[in-house]
C-alpha cells in the first residue's frame, strides 16, 4: 500500500474536480449499527490524505445527524472538499422510520436552508435530488435547483436514481454535474438507460454501494444472522434467507480474481466499477463507504488494480444471477421507470 494520491477527474462539463473515488459517509452515523465516533473521524482524514475529495451524505440519513456528524471535518478542510449532500426524502413528524419523497418547491427550499445549517457552509458544492417525486415534472424541480445556484445556495446540482429520459430534460433546465445511481456487479440495470444518457451528455455517474453494502466484500452471508438490530440491510431481500444463500455462491469468480491479483474480494468489485469509465467513455467516481481508516486505504489500492478481458468476462454473468430486489419496495428507484 502506497501512500500516493488518487488521480482526478471532473464531474460533468463545469462541475467540480474530484478524486476517481469519493466516500459514501452515510454509515458513519447512520443505518450499519453501532459506530465508533473517533474511528469515523480518522477515516475521514485518512481519505482526504490519500485524494478522496468529494464526500456524500444527505439530510435524510438520521434525520439530519450525519450532516451534523460531519460539519466539523468540512469546517477543517472547507478549501480541500466538496461537500455532497441530499434532499427529496422527507420524514414525517413522529414516524422516524417512514420516507415520503417531496420535490415540491416550499419543500425544496426549507431543506436547503436546512441542510447548509447543519453542515454549517455558505454553500453546498454539489446538491442533489435524492428521488424522483413523479407526480412533479422534473424540470419544475430542476428549475428550483437552478434557482438556487442563481441565488448562491449551490453551486453544482445533481440527481439520483432517474432514468435516462429524465436526465435529458432535467439537463435541458440546467447543467447536471452528476447523477448517483446503484452500480456494482450485483447491479447493473442502469447501463441501458441512465448511463448512455450520461455519455452523450457528458454527465458523471456516481455509483453508490459499489461493494454491494458490503455483500461483495464477504464480510457477512446473512444479514439477519450476523448484523446488529439496528443495521438497515437486515430488510434489503439481496440480504437475507434462500437469496442471500444463492448470492454468496455468485462471489466464487471474485474470489478467483481477488487471488489473481493478490487483492480482496472488495477491490476487484470496485475496480470493477472504476473501470467502466473506459468501457462506457464517462466520469465514474464510486461511493464506497466505510468507517474504518484501513478500509479506506484497500478501497483506494482498488483504483490502481486493472482487471484484464478474461476475467472482466469471468465476472460479467454476475448480475444476470442475482437473487432477490436491491429494495423491499422498489418504488423509490428509477427501476420501474425505465
Amino acid at each position: 500500500m502506497t501512500d500516493s494520491r488518487i488521480a482526478k477527474v471532473q464531474l460533468g462539463a463545469d462541475g467540480p474536480e474530484v478524486g476517481v473515488q469519493g466516500l459514501g459517509c452515510m454509515g458513519m452515523s447512520f443505518g450499519y449499527g453501532p459506530t465508533d465516533t473517533e474511528a469515523a473521524r480518522a477515516t475521514l482524514e485518512r481519505a482526504l490524505e490519500l485524494g478522496v475529495t468529494l464526500y456524500d451524505t444527505a439530510d435524510a440519513y438520521g434525520a439530519g445527524e450525519n450532516e451534523r456528524f460531519l460539519a466539523p471535518f468540512f469546517a477543517a478542510h472547507r478549501d480541500e472538499v466538496v461537500v455532497a449532500t441530499k434532499f427529496a426524502l422527507s420524514i414525517p413528524e413522529g414516524e422516524p422510520t417512514k420516507r415520503v419523497i417531496r420535490n415540491d418547491a416550499p419543500y425544496i427550499r426549507r431543506a436547503v436552508e436546512a441542510s447548509l445549517e447543519r453542515l454549517d457552509v455558505d454553500v453546498i458544492d454539489l446538491y442533489y435530488m435524492h428521488r424522483r417525486d413523479v407526480n412533479i415534472p422534473i424540470e419544475e424541480t430542476v428549475g428550483v435547483m437552478a434557482e438556487l445556484v442563481r441565488e448562491g445556495k449551490v453551486k453544482h446540482l445533481g440527481l439520483s436514481e432517474v432514468t435516462g429520459g429524465e436526465l435529458r430534460a432535467a439537463q435541458g433546465v440546467h447543467p447536471i454535474a452528476a447523477v448517483q445511481s446503484e452500480w456494482s456487479l450485483f447491479s447493473r440495470d442502469i447501463e441501458g438507460g441512465v448511463v448512455r444518457a450520461a455519455q452523450e451528455l457528458g454527465v458523471a455517474l456516481v455509483p453508490y454501494s459499489p461493494l454491494g453494502r458490503g455483500f461483495l466484500t464477504g464480510s457477512f452471508a446473512n444479514a439477519e444472522q450476523e448484523l446488529s438490530e439496528g443495521d438497515f440491510r437486515r430488510q434489503q431481500p439481496r440480504f437475507t434467507g434462500d437469496n442471500a444463500a444463492a448470492n454468496t455462491a455468485l462471489l466464487e469468480p471474485v474470489r478467483a480474481v481477488a487471488e489473481a491479483h493478490g487483492a480482496s474480494l472488495g477491490q476487484v468489485a470496485l475496480a470493477w466499477v472504476q473501470q467502466r469509465a473506459a468501457v462506457h467513455g464517462l466520469a465514474v467516481v464510486p461511493i464506497p463507504g466505510t468507517r474504518k481508516s484501513h478500509r479506506v486505504e484497500e478501497n483506494v489500492a482498488a483504483t490502481r488494480i486493472v482487471l484484464g478481458e478474461d476475467e472482466l468476462r469471468l465476472l460479467e454473468p454476475i448480475a444476470s444471477k442475482v437473487a432477490g430486489n436491491r429494495y423491499a419496495d422498489m418504488a423509490f428507484t428509477s427501476a420501474g421507470r425505465e
